[in-house]
């Protein structure tokens, strides 16, 4: 393993130091090892992830009990490797971040666990970050400045939810997908043609050479009231496109590169499509006239083009998280500041929520 380098609470912290400083930030809510190193401005001076994708490519997604071992085997490498590459040592540190939820309770509790006992033995505040409002956070870091009120949209692997921000730290859930979430849509759909593991970055490149018209996929609560997603249908719709419906007496042609260019387009037009209509269906809503998106699924360039365009067409500002924060990482623990300053600091018995965050608007 060679991690990569990427440039209930209580109301006062815990001892006497003040939230100033270094932070340590630790997560561990997936896949990913990481950790980071932030300063009271916001600059991070070191980011360190160790990811786990060649141990769950032949799987076609993440096996939790194979990620929660990898997280042991790679936390503290990863926090010593931080704190080296920051210059830093423990002792230099105010404050331990960690993300707490949603996740993987395994991996979760990997990460947890190192944060409790660091900010015991140092007696420094522990501050519990939720990893979905993190994302969100992210923009903020590649702003420089205050980017809220906003709507936001997290938007990977796990979770496809769109948020009310009211500020930094308070946020509002008014939707999320019903079934699979779109980075999840983007790894099957990957399977189905053929190509690696994560599927994302895949789609995307064999989108380039591509007819995104080629097939008519459905685009589900497009036209719908609801602040809702749902991919499952169009996760299906790829599916009988490339292989045809049960019982088809003419089955498709084969997999042809071609074949797979213009269903990789098509697929990823059609999600594309749906996660900007909802983005600009919440702005309406809610009036606002900032959106933010992070999340690994934000780093899709033609999500960005798309967001772009409806920036101009709109008005509005559109933030989304710099590539090396979409993934996951620990930099977007700066959250914590916020936190701190706000005087949510947690007790060293704070548990973890795993799970993904579903919701039904109006539920």
């Amino acid at each position: 393993m060679e991690p990569v380098s990427q440039s209930a609470s209580h109301s006062s912290p815990a001892g006497d130091r003040q939230p100033c400083g270094l932070l340590l930030a630790i997560e561990s809510s997936c896949d990913e090892t990481a950790a980071a190193v932030v300063d009271r401005s916001g600059q991070v001076l070191s980011s360190i992830v160790a990811s786990q994708d060649e141990l769950h490519a032949r799987f076609g997604g993440v096996v939790p009990e194979i990620a929660s071992r990898a997280h042991l085997e790679r936390i503290l490498p990863v926090i010593d490797e931080a704190l080296k590459r920051a210059g830093k040592t423990l002792a230099d540190l105010n404050a331990v971040a960690v993300m707490t939820e949603p996740g993987l309770v395994g991996s979760l509790l990997v990460g947890v666990t190192a944060a409790k006992t660091l900010a015991m033995v140092l007696d420094v505040p522990l501050v519990a970050v939720n990893h979905i409002h993190a994302h969100l956070y992210a923009c903020r870091m590649q702003a420089g400045r205050d980017i809220f009120p906003a709507i936001g949209l997290v938007v990977s692997g796990g979770h496809t939810n769109l948020y009310d921000c009211a500020s930094a730290i308070s946020y509002t859930l008014l939707g999320s997908t019903i079934d699979d979430a779109a980075g999840e849509a983007f790894d099957k759909a990957a399977a189905m043609l053929g190509l690696p593991y994560p599927g994302g970055p895949w789609i995307a490149k064999a989108a380039l050479t591509g007819n995104p018209r080629a097939y008519d996929f459905p685009r589900s609560f497009l036209r719908d009231e609801r602040l809702a997603f749902s991919f499952s249908g169009l996760k299906t719709a790829v599916r009988y496109a490339a292989f045809g419906q049960p019982g088809t007496l003419n089955p498709p042609p084969p997999l042809t590169p071609e074949r797979i260019a213009d269903l990789a387009a098509s697929f990823q037009e059609a999600a594309v499509d749906i996660l900007v209509a909802k983005c600009r269906q919440a702005l309406k809503r809610y009036g606002r006239r900032s959106l933010c998106i992070g999340g690994g699924v934000a780093a899709n360039q033609r999500l960005r083009e798309r967001l772009e365009e409806l920036a101009r067409k709109d008005r509005i500002e559109i933030v989304v998280a710099p590539l090396s924060l979409c993934t996951d990482n620990a930099a977007m623990g700066a959250i914590a500041w916020e936190l701190l300053q706000a005087g949510q600091v947690s007790p060293l018995d704070v548990d973890v929520t795993p799970g993904l965050v579903r919701h039904r608007e109006g539920s």
